[in-house]
């Protein structure tokens, strides 16, 4: 069971725990897209009759409730794309002997993804986190531009929130059974417990920021920050509340300023990543992550210096969806051997600065090298 190295043309068996939103608006599009590389063969939910009715829809030939059948299965690769903790089916996964594609967040304490990194690497194993962003063209070509840039000052990151309902009635998504009430209670239980184990004593306020907020939304751009420049130096200051979402970091001179705002009148999604110098303005403009081959965009603005001459360009990089090109990697990556650029350890990076961020609005006071694990 599993994948060999070192055959880069291998079609990975793939079994896909979780059949929800981004399960069918993504993934398991691209998945059928890209059958050269990849062959679902299974699918599981916790409840059986959606696993049922997804296999009926894409022709997958098992369907299971219980996700360690699934794991159990003569497979090559695990997509776990559940609510809640991904740490226990990855690691059953990984002990499996099976490549893991985690979507974010990958778990929900530091300590849940040094065991799920510890899994993979003993198993020798691929494991990649779901993010995007990291894979698309425009952010690609953002991130070249940055790193050509001197005397950079600030970098400000805001995210208008909005409803997603209105970004995906126009797929068609098969109608969904609910879970039973103990199901549910069962997994808002568990879900509660690593909350709880990650920023205990938990405050109300802050359970339900770093649980909806940091992890379910937040950690994207937190992503994307640090995969251009690393691992800041200090988290100098946060304000949180339910709708508001305010993060300072610092990185040696340069400021980074992320905002999250929580909008749910209006179906206009918006995030912006711009980057300020003294002789060049960088934006990168994502539209809602629910569009397929909606494009970034691209805005460079410069000038003379000592006249009133100045310029602004958009541009559009590529339609290729960043959703895709990250399962073209995740591809490469298992068959390959080669490390992801957005491994677990990459991940891990990301669950530490959110516990870290609970940590600076509970102490009030900056936290030095806050993705240290």
């Amino acid at each position: 069971m599993g994948s060999d190295q070192g055959l880069p043309d291998r079609r990975l068996r793939v079994g896909i725990v979780g059949v929800g939103v981004i399960a069918q608006v993504m993934h398991l599009h691209y998945l059928a897209e890209m059958r050269a590389m990849f062959e679902v063969s299974a699918i599981c939910d916790i409840v059986g009759a959606n696993a049922r009715a997804c296999a009926d829809k894409y022709g997958i030939p098992a369907a299971y409730a219980d996700w360690r059948e699934l794991v159990a299965a003569p497979l090559d690769a695990v997509f776990v794309m559940t609510s809640g903790s991904h740490a226990p089916i990855a690691i059953a996964a990984a002990e499996a002997g099976l490549h893991v594609f985690a979507e974010k967040p990958m778990c929900f304490s530091v300590a849940e993804g040094k065991a799920m990194v510890a899994a993979a690497e003993e198993a020798g194993t691929t494991l990649m986190v779901g993010y995007p962003k990291r894979y698309d063209l425009a952010y690609a070509r953002f991130s070249r531009e940055v790193a050509d840039l001197s005397d950079a000052r600030l970098l400000r990151v805001t995210t208008m929130e909005s409803p997603f309902r209105p970004y995906i009635a126009h797929y068609p998504l098969l109608k969904s059974t609910p879970p039973s009430d103990d199901v549910v209670a069962s997994l808002l239980a568990a879900s509660d417990t690593s909350v709880n184990a990650a920023i205990s004593p938990v405050d109300d306020l802050e359970r339900r920021v770093y649980h909806g907020v940091l992890l379910d939304t937040l950690v994207h751009e937190i992503n994307a920050v640090r995969g251009l420049f690393g691992e800041p130096d200090r988290l100098d200051y946060v304000d949180l509340s339910e709708q508001n979402v305010t993060v300072l970091l610092r990185y040696g001179d340069l400021r980074v300023a992320i905002h999250w705002v929580d909008l749910p009148g209006i179906a206009r999604y918006q995030m912006e990543f711009a980057l300020y110098a003294p002789h060049r303005r960088i934006t990168l403009e994502f539209p809602s992550p629910f569009l397929r081959n909606e494009p970034a965009s691209l805005i460079v603005e410069g000038g003379d210096l000592g006249t009133a001459r100045s310029w602004r360009s958009a541009e559009v990089i590529g339609y290729d969806s960043g959703f895709k090109r990250e399962l073209e990697a995740f591809h490469s990556c298992a068959t390959t051997g080669a490390v992801p650029v957005t491994s677990g350890r990459d991940g891990l990076a990301d669950i530490a600065l959110c516990e870290a961020i609970i940590a600076c609005h509970r102490l009030g006071r900056p936290i030095d090298n806050p993705t240290a694990v």
